[in-house]
């Protein structure tokens, strides 16, 4: 079925991207499990090759979420870290990229240990001041890489004058928009010329995928990050494509209640007297509330609180019952974690006490479970504290 332009994100997110099998009529894509195809005749053959270069699940998935992004194409890749090298594929020795300071503990292995070593350049900014951002900017500046909001302190950057800023200097604008999710946030639409997801989080849904996705606007961006995928191989597999084409039909109404169980919970903890600070954009005093609602459409599962120590960070983790401490993000069920010692422990100690990942620093990722039972469930364990 063609889709009309004007239908709404929920039913993008469910019909994008997907027809019904021609074999069968099956409504649901099937899993194609297959590493190769038969040729109809010698150069004759029915779109598909060989499956490390196209998979109609794959294909169908790569549709699914390039629509539901506002962008002109998307690339699935084996995980998060896979797309974000992918992007960086984009670079040439010599190059240099400004990067949110606050970044992904992993994006910031990458950066550092391994592509600093091809004579990439990397700068670190507080992307929420984008006076800094532009004092960053060197005639070989390449790339913005933004985070936003940041993992795991919240801060936002406005991504409209992110864009205009990056366009003036002739830099291209990448987003990682894992913790918020299209269904909060669209960076394309305020100008962005890609955005990176982790699948494996809001995308997916259910903590049982590992991926990663690429969705671009340009043409010729489009191209090479295909060129990338067929050459360098990191792809998705049918059976991840196929559960994260699940995931994505319920993303509206998922997110939905995560962004409503984030409030709570970040109102809850903001009114507890052993909670030295929240950090959530939909609590008024979060120094980016305003662009928060200007730019979000509601605030997101993911906050952090400070509990002013490790010792006090431990005894809350270790006595949570229904949240369960792990790492990641993004999945139905509610997960806790400690930033300093997981997340973020590629960083080092002194990067994360400029960032604000203090070591009494905890993160929520809040599930879809009933709202008063983690609310029990923080009340008891802060008990220990």
């Amino acid at each position: 079925m063609k889709l009309d332009d004007r239908v709404h994100f929920s039913t993008l997110c469910i019909h994008a991207g997907q027809e019904p099998d021609p074999s069968t009529g099956a409504i649901i894509t099937p899993i194609f499990q297959t590493s190769t195809y038969v040729q109809d005749a010698l150069g004759e053959h029915k779109g598909y090759e060989y499956a490390r270069t196209q998979n109609p699940t794959r294909a169908a998935l790569e549709a699914n979420l390039a629509a539901i992004e506002a962008g002109g194409g998307a690339l699935a890749f084996a995980s998060g870290m896979a797309a974000i090298g992918a992007v960086a594929s984009f670079l040439q020795s010599g190059d240099h990229v400004v990067v949110t300071d606050n970044t992904y503990g992993g994006t910031f292995r990458l950066f550092e240990r391994v592509l600093r070593r091809y004579g990439l350049e990397f700068s670190y900014v507080d992307t929420s001041r984008l006076d800094l951002v532009e004092s960053a900017f060197t005639p070989t500046t390449k790339l913005l890489f933004v985070e936003t909001p940041t993992n795991p302190v919240m801060s936002l950057t406005d991504l409209g004058a992110a864009s205009e800023l990056a366009r003036r200097h002739r830099v291209k604008l990448v987003v990682d928009n894992t913790f918020a999710s299209p269904a909060i946030q669209r960076p394309i639409e305020f100008g962005a010329d890609m955005v990176i997801h982790s699948t494996t989080k809001y995308l997916n849904g259910h903590s049982d995928s590992v991926g990663g996705v690429v969705v671009a606007t340009a043409d010729e961006d489009l191209d090479w990050l295909r060129f990338y995928q067929n050459s360098a191989g990191a792809i998705l597999s049918p059976f991840d494509s196929w559960l994260v084409l699940r995931g994505t039909k319920t993303l509206a109404v998922r997110m939905t209640t995560h962004s409503a169980n984030g409030l709570a919970l970040a109102e809850y903890l903001a009114g507890h007297k052993k909670v030295r600070k929240v950090f959530y954009p939909g609590l008024p005093d979060h120094p980016q509330h305003e662009l928060a609602k200007r730019q979000m459409k509601g605030f997101g599962g993911m906050l952090s609180f400070d509990l002013g120590s490790l010792d006090a960070a431990r005894r809350l983790l270790n006595n949570v019952r229904l949240m369960a401490l792990a790492e990641s993000l993004g999945g139905v069920e509610s997960l806790i974690s400690h930033p300093a010692t997981m997340t973020h422990a590629s960083v080092p100690a002194d990067r994360r006490a400029a960032i604000g990942i203090t070591d009494g620093l905890v993160r929520i990722s809040a599930g879809i479970e009933d709202i008063e039972d983690l609310q029990a469930d923080l009340e008891q364990a802060l008990g220990a504290v």
